[in-house]
This record gives C-alpha cells, structure tokens and sequence, in this order.
C-alpha cells in the first residue's frame, strides 16, 4: 500500500496567490496606516509571507504602489461593469447609474487611494509613479459612466456632465471619510440623477448598455 504526497499548488500559481495577498495586504495597510505607515516588512507580515518573498515580487514600497494602484483602479471598473449587469435598459437607468457612480469613491478602495494622493503631493518620486497610473484609471472610469448612461459626447455639455459626476463622486467620496454619508449620499443621487435624465433621454444611443457586453 502506497501513500499518496499531498497535491502541491503549481508554482505559478503559489506565486499569483503570494502577489494577490501582498496586494490586499498594502490596500488595507494603506487605509489603515496611511503611507508613512505602509512599510514592504508591514504589508508582509499582514500578508502572511516572508519580507524576503515580498520583496521577490515587490523589490520596493514604490512597486507595491503601483501594484496597489493598478488593482484599486480595476477592482473599482470590475465593480461597475458587475454591478451594471442588473440595470434596467433606457432612462430609467439614471438613478441606479447616479447611485452607483456615487457610492464608487465610498469604500476602503478610495480611502487607501487618498493616502497616496496626500503623500504624493509632497513626494515628487511618488507623484512620477501615480499621475500616469491615476490618469489610466481615470480615463477608464469616465469611459465606463458613459457606457453606464449611454450618452453621446458629441453632443454640447455631455462629456462636461459625466465628469462632473464622477468629481461630485469623489467629493461625496471625502464626504463619508470620518462618517457614514450613506443617507445624504442618497438624496444628492435622486436630484442629480433629474440632472442626468435628460442627459440619458436626448443622447441614448441604440444598443447602449453594459460595457463589455
């Protein structure tokens, strides 16, 4: 009778499962300690691995920021297209649209994102690394609220409206740091959404929907 060795998870994918932890790892420790606070030994320890294996996959603290900042923006787009996939087609949509765009800056996501805004402000080095990473997710988010809301940019005053929604996001997003704003968030999402209804009605395109679909 033979005994059989426990399966071993293939290298490559121990090594995916090692990155997807340190990344968790910095987006929490950033939300909790803020950048002075986000060491590589830190976000190792939280991530249950060595500092040595940390820093194989992540040479710097700067590195594991723009691992950091890549997936708070696509988990942030993840979320949207998700969430997007139960909407109702047409101009009904504006609310649940308004309603989601404004809750997209409401998380632990935007929390770990603002401590590297502020650091940033005063760190050139960080600065270099964030703007281009911040402008890619920006740009991808105000594609996304388009698609959401299915409005037509050439149109005068539309692309000026989709991105005001996303800074008022942003906005409420500072709004609910030390406080739940969820119920204030709430009432300012049906009037904005009376702004973004014409919007939707005059500049729908046909076959508008989900992005991605």
């Amino acid at each position: 009778m033979t005994t059989r060795e426990p399966l071993r998870e293939p290298r490559q994918e121990r090594s995916r499962t090692t990155r997807r932890k340190l990344i968790g790892a910095v987006v929490q420790c950033l939300a909790e300690r803020g950048w002075q606070g986000t060491t590589v030994a830190e976000v190792a320890e939280r991530a249950g691995v060595s500092r040595g294996a940390a820093q194989h996959h992540f040479p710097t603290r700067e590195d594991l920021v723009v691992a950091a900042v890549e997936h708070l923006g696509d988990e942030q787009i993840a979320e949207l297209r998700a969430r997007a996939a139960a909407l109702p087609a047409g101009p009904s949509r504006a609310l649940p649209v308004a309603e989601m765009l404004l809750d997209l800056y409401a998380g632990e996501t935007f929390r770990a994102a603002l401590h590297l805004w502020v650091a940033a402000s005063t760190d050139a080095g960080l600065r270099d690394v964030l703007l281009p990473l911040q402008a890619r997710v920006g740009r991808e988010a105000h594609r996304v609220a388009v698609e959401l809301l299915g409005a037509d940019e050439s149109r005068p005053g539309v692309r000026e409206t989709v991105q005001a929604t996303l800074d008022l996001a942003r906005g409420l997003g500072l709004a609910n740091l030390l406080t739940d704003d969820t119920p204030r968030r709430r009432q300012i999402a049906r009037q904005w959404a009376t702004l973004l209804e014409p919007t939707v009605t005059a500049t729908a395109r046909p076959g508008a929907g989900v992005p991605g679909t």
